[in-house]
């Protein structure tokens, strides 16, 4: 029996979540978007255009940002949606997923599976048609990252599921830079680490507020099997070389000191509220810093684009 289809993996039933199948055209459509899990992919894109601005040291052609755009919205919607294929069994025990698409039986699991890799494939294709196949090779390693080393391989085996599996979130930096210098360079990849270091404080976060969940579904997560103060501290390690590497990426790239007091400012917030969380370990605390770790991400690479924008070209 695949992980797709097992039951729950602790005694406890199933949250009472009554089905709601979908009655109209809206409503399939509205549950076959919900499986893609839109509010994710937004955060996955919000790295991707100032990375683009970033490498083209000016506004990059609007036909090649929205190109790229579509192209990573495929691909992360496809890993997503797989993604809630084969954990339907931990979301229906979960209250914060318990109203997800399949979990309601608004769509038919085999159908859910067979559009998560109809969208995979159309990301891939897309890109290597409309931008370059760099771009999309990158772009669908994001995917099978996240459906096969996350989802597969480590999320129910591992506290580190979200530190390796993470690495998926951190494609789109590659996509956008590949998309406009259709190579890879130093400051992508500073990039990719600044994400990467940022997953885990932002995705534990929110793991402490929901550790009962985790706990009930038999997930792994580090609150669970490390308790609140251990991962609290993991959190102030993992945002101080994440600070670290966004400072390394302003020399790297030649970023000015609007990009730099940014980057020491919103860093030194972030690492404020993680000793914070070591102190007062409660969900409060928790979401705080899961909330501002969002706009984190997001002012520190709009920084990045307007000082890129404003500085222009190297040389």
């Amino acid at each position: 029996m695949s992980a797709a289809t097992a039951g729950p993996t602790s005694t406890q039933p199933p949250l009472p979540t009554p089905p709601t199948p979908a009655k109209s055209l809206r409503d399939t459509v509205t549950a076959y978007i919900g499986l893609t899990k839109p509010r994710i992919i937004e955060l996955l894109l919000v790295t991707t255009v100032p990375t683009m601005v970033v490498a083209e040291r000016s506004l990059p052609d609007l036909w090649l940002v929205v190109a790229t755009l579509v192209g990573g919205t495929l691909s992360a919607g496809g890993a997503n949606t797989i993604n809630s294929y084969w954990e339907q069994d931990l979301d229906e025990v979960m209250v914060r997923t318990a109203r997800r698409p399949l979990v309601n039986h608004r769509v038919p699991p085999a159908n859910a599976l067979r559009f998560g890799v109809l969208l995979g494939v159309l990301g891939f294709v897309w890109l290597a048609l409309t931008v370059n196949l760099l771009t999309a090779a990158l772009s669908t390693a994001g995917l099978l990252v996240y459906v096969f080393v996350y989802t597969i391989g480590l999320k129910r085996r591992s506290p580190l599921n979200i530190v390796i599996g993470g690495a998926a979130g951190c494609f789109p930096v590659l996509a956008g830079w590949a998309a406009v210098t259709g190579r890879v360079d130093v400051p992508a990849l500073l990039l990719f680490a600044v994400v990467f270091y940022w997953t885990p404080p932002h995705f534990w976060a929110l793991a402490i507020k929901y550790r009962e969940d985790y706990r009930r579904a038999g997930v792994p997560m580090l609150p669970v099997v490390a308790g609140v103060e251990h991962t609290a501290r993991q959190i102030v390690l993992y945002t101080l070389m994440m600070v670290a590497v966004s400072l390394m990426f302003g020399a790297v790239a030649s970023m000015s000191v609007l990009y730099l007091v940014a980057a020491l400012l919103l860093g030194g917030w972030f690492l404020k509220l993680s000793l914070d969380l070591v102190r007062d370990g409660s969900e409060e605390m928790a979401m705080r810093m899961f909330r501002y770790s969002i706009s984190y991400l997001g002012l520190l690479f709009t920084a990045m684009a307007v000082d890129a924008v404003l500085m222009g070209p190297l040389g």
